[in-house]
Formats: structure tokens, sequence, C-alpha cells
């Protein structure tokens, strides 16, 4: 997947510490779309994601000095697994491209760190579904996401838990999604991103 050039203004680059004085507006932007599309979000503190950010692990748009978009990941599984969470855009900046931008640097952004991991995400957002068949996710059953505990910990917060937790952990209000790069020939996901500039 080859990176576009824009001339919009907003870079979408990794985050490190100096960008530790956005954390309160974006944890503030999530909870707020949450609320306004009334699914459930897993909620993440202020030290969470200020680690993620001072381990590289974060993308963050910048539209000059003001926060305009963000995502995180993290590996889970001992390093089998990797989740890019909390993407947001914050509603100025919609409609034109940014969330795709976003998904798209921390998906190269995981497969530089951990290559032969599985990709993964829980979304109930139409967008979010199409950034990720675009880049070759599929949706799969709970059962082929990470065991690991302190993932699904991480829904606790969600207003939705109680639906996982009836279900055993086989499904709930969220969709699914896995790329696995042992079904993926080098430089495929290039094919399987079909993105032109104008649809940016």
């Amino acid at each position: 997947m080859e990176e576009i050039e824009y001339n919009d203004g907003i870079e979408v680059i990794i985050a490190n510490a100096s960008h530790e004085r956005y954390v309160d507006e974006i944890l503030d932007t999530i909870s707020d779309a949450a609320k306004v599309r009334g699914t459930g979000i897993a909620k993440r503190t202020h030290e969470y994601v200020t680690q993620k950010m001072k381990e590289g692990k974060a993308i963050i748009a910048l539209a000059g000095e003001e926060f305009a978009g963000f995502c995180y990941i993290e590996s889970w599984g001992n390093r089998q697994y990797v989740a890019n969470s909390g993407l947001i855009v914050r509603e100025k900046f919609r409609g034109h491209g940014l969330a795709r931008r976003i998904k798209q640097r921390a998906f190269m952004l995981s497969r530089e760190k951990w290559p032969k991991a599985k990709l993964f995400g829980l979304t109930s957002g139409g967008a979010v579904m199409k950034i990720n068949t675009e880049l070759g996710y599929v949706p799969v059953p709970f059962s082929e996401l990470t065991d690991d505990e302190a993932f699904w910990k991480g829904c606790q917060g969600c207003v939705n838990h109680d639906v996982l937790m009836r279900t055993d952990r086989r499904y709930c209000i969220c969709t699914a999604m896995l790329y696995d790069p042992a079904k993926h020939k080098d430089g495929e996901k290039q094919d399987t991103c079909h993105l032109n500039k104008d649809e940016l």
C-alpha cells in the first residue's frame, strides 16, 4: 500500500510523548461519539493512552496544532494478535477520508512492528468495516480472536458488555474482523486496498 501525499494541511503521524497534551481531548471525543451513536466503547484511561504514545503505538492526525483524529495499536496473546483500537475523527474533520488515512497508517505500523501477527478488531461502525475490508480484513467468529483475558477485560466499560457475557463471548453487538498475514502473499494487501486520492 503506497502512501499518498495530501495537501489538506493534516498530518497523520506516529504519536510520541509530546502529544500527551491531546489525550484528554481524544478521550472526550471518543466518549462523545459513542454517546451520539448509542453504541458501546471500551473505555481507556489517560495513563493508558499516554503509554501507547510513549511506546510509539499510536497514530495521531493534526491540523497544525489542532487535534483531528487518533488510533492506537496493541499486541495480545504473546504478540500473536494485534488490535487497532480507539479510532476517532473529530466531527469538523469528518467526511474527507481521514479515518481511512489513520487506519491505513495504523495498519502499516502494526505490520512493521509485528509482521507475523494477526490483526483484528471489533467494530459496530459500517465505515470502519468498509475500511477494514479494503485493507484485507474479513469477518470472523469471535472464537478466532485472541483469548487473552487482558483484551476482553477492556470490554467491561462497554454498555453492551452484558451481551458479550450472556453469550459466553461468542458474539456481541460488534463485528469481529481479522487480517491473517499467512493468507496474504507479500504485497497482496496493496491489491486489496483499492483506494484512490479522490476517495480519501
